[in-house]
């Protein structure tokens, strides 16, 4: 007898604006299934699943549960209907218990009192949390909680809820591995409940550890559909961006030429102790480390953000007194925060104005008004010189995808002439073609003599692009790699703590 499956979308179709973001895409998904979702951002796949959660409505297509055909108009009917989304950026409200979190929207309430059942729900929640593994207090405030538990508790409410349907997006950009493994584990407990998980990621090996299938969109069409067990890496990342990527990491060699930062004996509270290391011009210093080992720390203390507690910076040589990102960027240094959509965008203001906010001054003309065609003309130079793919100055930042969003960060701190930039986790949450665009960014300032820090927690990335790699361990500086001798094993042995001398 033939299995149906749980959830069929048939020939979904939206368009914003007259452009075609979807054409005739089909998913179906199973019970008891992880499906992966891939593609490159701005393929369609968040727009897919927001269609499907209640968030937009198709121009045209159909969807059906259990065979029946059903019309979603709002994220209630999903909800109603048994879909739940987990977004990257999480709805967990910190100052809320977790039990408060978990039956929030729909609380229990007595009989014909109708009081809220609290003794009831802080119940149901211990079970609930006891059925996936999860150990943490349901009468702790959720912003107590790491950012691993707060997912938890998203999924938690999504069981609570008598969901059937649960969208993951980009679940473990934010996790330790500890975490991952947890939420790998509590994943197979969703399917072992017969539920059915699509999981969008753009981390290849997660998507062969926890999927059995993949659907993949490329520039708004389906391309495909297949099991995982009967294609490898490389085969997905040709069906996503249409060609193959035999060199990830795009390298040339540097000519490295003068010291342009050197940082000595800096210290900041108890994060950042003793630290020291220097940049040249024209190399790409990577900076390896675990979680928590004080990379951003270090990286806010040379911008000023943190105030250092001793230590000094030296910029060409001379001793430089940085108290702000003001001060860093009179000194010829700018920073990619690893949180673009909070720190490196203004998501709701146009594409052109986010471009042109740190060299505002250059457009004030006459009574201290910007001059708009002058802005325009540099915003077109840099988009195009940084194929940005945008409608235009005026389209909102936040309707960008990940990889453009990136580019538009990269291109506004440009147009302030840096000489250092020290860019913190660039490629998180971007797709694998827009990830090699970035590099291919990084290898031509390169080529301009820019000094470059970048900042990753992904081991292969940091191994691709670097040319010298500085490993921090709980704050300090364990040891410095020269490409030549860079491997995983070695990174890893400082990254502990292991020092990697006999």
């Amino acid at each position: 007898m033939e299995v149906k499956p749980l959830l069929e979308m048939v020939k979904i179709s939206k368009s914003f604006s007259g452009v075609k973001v979807l054409q005739d895409v089909s998913l179906s998904v199973y019970g008891g299934e992880v499906m992966a979702l891939l593609g490159e951002n701005g393929a369609g796949k968040s727009t897919l699943m927001k269609i499907l959660s209640g968030l937009y409505k198709c121009d045209s297509g159909e969807i059906y549960l259990d065979g029946h055909k059903v019309q979603i108009d709002s994220v209630k009917d999903a909800q109603k209907l048994g879909i739940s989304f987990i977004h990257q950026e999480l709805s967990v409200l910190p100052n809320l218990t977790v039990w408060e979190n978990i039956f929030l929207g729909h609380e229990v309430t007595k009989g014909c009192t109708k009081k809220i059942d609290k003794a009831f729900m802080r119940e149901k929640s211990r079970e609930l949390l006891k059925s996936l593994g999860c150990t943490f207090d349901v009468n702790a405030k959720a912003g107590d909680l790491t950012i691993g538990e707060m997912q938890m508790i998203e999924i938690i409410k999504a069981v609570s809820a008598n969901s059937r349907i649960v969208i993951m997006d980009e679940p473990t950009a934010s996790l330790t591995d500890y975490e991952t493994k947890k939420l790998f584990e509590v994943i197979a407990a969703l399917k072992s409940k017969g539920m059915a998980v699509i999981y969008i990621s753009h981390r290849l090996d997660e998507i062969f550890e926890v999927c059995s299938r993949v659907t993949v969109l490329r520039d708004g069409k389906l391309i495909g559909v297949t099991e995982l067990g009967k294609v490898d890496k490389n085969q997905l990342i040709s069906m996503m961006v249409g060609r193959n990527l035999e060199e990830q990491y795009p390298y040339i060699a540097p000519s490295p030429g003068k010291v342009i930062l050197s940082v000595e004996k800096l210290n900041y509270k108890n994060k950042v102790k003793n630290v020291s290391f220097s940049l040249r011009e024209g190399e790409i210093v990577g900076m390896a480390g675990l979680v928590g080992a004080g990379r951003s720390e270090t990286a806010k203390v040379i911008l000023g953000e943190y105030k250092k507690t001793s230590g000094d910076i030296f910029v060409n040589g001379k001793k430089v007194d940085i108290k702000s990102s003001k001060d860093a960027i009179k000194n010829g240094i700018v920073y990619l925060s690893e949180d673009r959509k909070k720190e490196g965008l203004i998501s709701n203001w146009p594409v052109g104005e986010n471009m042109t906010l740190p060299n505002l001054k250059k457009y004030v003309g006459n009574f201290g008004r910007i001059v708009k065609k002058e802005e325009v003309i540099d915003f077109k130079e840099y988009a195009k010189k940084m194929s940005i793919k945008t409608t235009g100055y005026s389209q909102i930042a936040s309707n960008l995808s990940g990889g453009n969003q990136q580019k538009v960060i990269i291109a506004k701190w440009l147009m302030t002439k840096p000489q250092i930039l020290i860019f913190d986790e660039p490629t998180r949450g971007i797709d694998v073609g827009a990830k090699k665009e970035i590099y291919e960014i990084l290898n031509e300032l390169k080529k301009n003599n820019k000094a470059i820090l970048v900042i990753s927690s992904d081991m292969q990335e940091i191994l691709g692009i670097s040319d010298r790699i500085v490993v921090m361990h709980e704050g300090e500086v364990a040891g410095e790699i020269d490409r030549k001798n860079a491997s995983q094993e070695a990174i890893m042995k400082y990254a502990v703590g292991i020092s990697n001398r006999g």
